[in-house]
């Protein structure tokens, strides 16, 4: 009877609380009277899982969106082909990085969002760019008629190669983006927010649409972004002549 006894003792000793895998994705974490589920994907990767790229943003004192906000979604349009330039520019990256307050500013933004939309989510397209990728993207542009949509590196670049910009948009939670009247990376009139009732008025961009990038806007403001004319999705955190006096360019 006392082997017994000793036995179940020793079980119930061995047994404590364990993780829950659910299928693969989702990891749940009990403590007394609270149980909380962490996305997998929404984890701080380990430092040596990181992208060379990755890496290099963490060294020069850039941080993960995730690690600030894991509801944001993350969609690097230069990680793909199907951007202005027809190039993956981003080899090895898969991750926004900004400067750290301009990730803290981010979440405010979002957390404004959420206030009003809850069935909607931010969703980042570009963030901090490597002054090497901006050059590569001058080199496209450059001696045509698109290259005021591109900071020349020469001059010192643009407010992404600091971490205080991001190329943003809006959609539904596990879903697509809203319509904005022109995709991401559209080089014409139909990207300046500075005509969009000429644009709905001439039909050439839906009231919805001129709606939605008003609900952007709205949510980027909380935060203390400021938009740019020329592209609907683009947002600055501080001028220019600041990032240049304060903050150092991506290498």
């Amino acid at each position: 009877m006392k082997r017994t006894i000793l036995i179940a003792a020793i079980l119930m000793a061995c047994s404590g609380p364990k993780a829950n895998f659910t299928n693969g994705k989702d990891i749940a974490q009990t403590t007394p009277g609270k149980e909380k589920t962490i996305k997998a994907d929404t984890i701080t990767a380990p430092q040596d899982t990181l992208s060379a790229t990755a890496r290099s943003m963490e060294s020069q004192g850039m941080v993960n969106i995730k690690s600030v906000d894991p509801t944001i979604e993350v969609s690097l349009m230069y990680s793909r082909p199907d951007n202005f330039t027809g190039q993956v520019l981003y080899k090895d990256l898969r991750e926004g990085y900004l400067h750290p307050k301009a990730a803290q500013a981010l979440a405010k933004a979002q957390k404004k969002l959420k206030e009003l939309r809850p069935d909607l989510s931010l969703i980042i397209f570009d963030a901090t760019r490597p002054m090497s990728i901006q050059q590569v993207m001058w080199d496209v542009v450059k001696g045509t008629s698109k290259n005021i949509y591109v900071s020349n590196p020469a001059n010192g670049g643009g407010m992404h190669n600091y971490g205080m910009a991001v190329d943003i948009s809006i959609c539904r939670v596990g879903g697509d983006t809203i319509p904005m009247g022109a995709k991401v990376d559209y080089m014409g009139t139909l990207s300046h927010i500075d005509i969009e009732p000429q644009l709905v008025a001439s039909k050439r961009m839906t009231k919805e649409a001129h709606e939605n990038r008003q609900l952007l806007r709205e949510a980027m403001a909380a935060g203390g972004f400021k938009p740019l004319r020329t592209e609907w999705w683009h947002f600055n955190l501080c001028t220019r002549a600041e990032a240049k006096k304060y903050y150092k360019a991506i290498k």
